[in-house]
This record gives structure tokens, C-alpha cells and sequence, in this order.
């Protein structure tokens, strides 16, 4: 009976080390979830939301136009927290922000995520080679790209943020929902 109980001891014991060392090598590599501590996002993702976000993506694709992501800020910024924001400008392309709209190489966006119209102007600016434009989708009260004088480089990003899956009634995919107007 000892034996037994020891055997299902050891046995519990090597089940939970092996789930631990699986759990930290899939959060550090693969997939993890965060906390969504700011309004930047809003309204696709609300505060306090948890989002999942894939690790490693950007290691065999290139962001795209519509991405939300999870990036470590440029260095001029000094801050040790994360970003969400979502993929404007990609390299080479010309951004300017009026009337209200985004325009990528002289051609509005279209952005049915946005809760409002942009009240400022901004640009036309190149995106270097390398770099991104990362804005919020609460334009106007978004600490993005757009402020920072500074661009952020592809070896900042941490992950693409793919879905919302808490609170419960918040659970959703996240798409990219943007377009250039033709």
C-alpha cells in the first residue's frame, strides 16, 4: 500500500514538472496571454482585456497592414512597458494623416474600427526601410508612431496579438480590417 502511494506520489509530482517546463517554453516561445492596460485600442479591444498573442510570427512572415501587435517601444521613449498597437505604415510606403483619415501613398484608409474621425494632421512621412507605423485605434488619445519622433523597428515587435479571450462576452478574433480605398 506505501509502495502504491508513493509510486502515485512520484507520479503526480513528474506530471506537474513536465506541465510547468511545457508552460514556460510555449509562454516563452509560442503563445501568451496579456492584460490590456490602457484605452489605446479602443473600441477593438477594451481595458482590461486578455489578449493571446503568437510569439513567433514575425520569425517566418512580415507584418502586415492591419496587424495588432505587441511591441517593446522605441528606446527614446524610456519606458519598460509593452505596446499594443495596430500596423499602419509598412516600409517604403508614404503616411499622411487629414480630413479626418489616414492616407497610405496618397489613398484613404479605410478603417471601420475607429469609433471617430482623426482630429489632427500629420506628414507625409516615409517609413524607412526596416521600420513600422504603429498607431492605435483610438486615434486621438493614442501615445503612438504618430507622437513619438521615432520609428519602430521590426526588431521591436514581441508577437501579433490574434484574439481576445477574456471576459467571457469579449471573446473574439482580432482581423486586420483595413483597406486602401480604391
Amino acid at each position: 500500500m506505501k509502495e502504491q502511494i508513493w509510486d502515485f506520489i512520484k507520479e503526480t509530482i513528474s506530471i506537474i514538472v513536465i506541465a510547468f517546463i511545457l508552460a514556460m517554453i510555449l509562454r516563452t516561445f509560442v503563445i501568451e496571454g496579456r492584460i490590456i492596460p490602457t484605452g489605446s485600442m479602443l473600441p477593438t479591444i477594451q481595458l482590461q482585456d486578455r489578449v493571446m498573442v503568437n510569439k513567433f510570427i514575425y520569425h517566418f512572415k512580415e507584418p502586415q497592414r492591419g496587424d495588432i501587435v505587441v511591441l517593446e517601444p522605441p528606446e527614446i521613449l524610456n519606458s519598460n512597458e509593452d505596446y499594443i498597437k495596430r500596423v499602419i505604415g509598412l516600409p517604403g510606403d508614404t503616411v499622411e494623416m487629414k480630413e479626418g483619415k489616414v492616407f497610405i501613398n496618397g489613398k484613404a484608409l479605410a478603417e471601420p474600427y475607429l469609433a471617430e474621425p482623426i482630429n489632427y494632421e500629420y506628414g507625409p512621412v516615409q517609413v524607412p526601410e526596416d521600420s513600422l507605423m504603429v498607431l492605435g485605434d483610438n486615434r486621438n488619445f493614442s501615445f503612438d508612431s504618430h507622437s513619438w519622433n521615432a520609428w519602430l523597428t521590426r526588431d521591436h515587435l514581441k508577437g501579433k496579438a490574434f484574439m481576445i479571450y477574456w471576459p467571457i462576452d469579449h471573446i473574439n478574433l482580432l482581423d486586420r480590417g483595413v483597406t486602401i480605398q480604391e
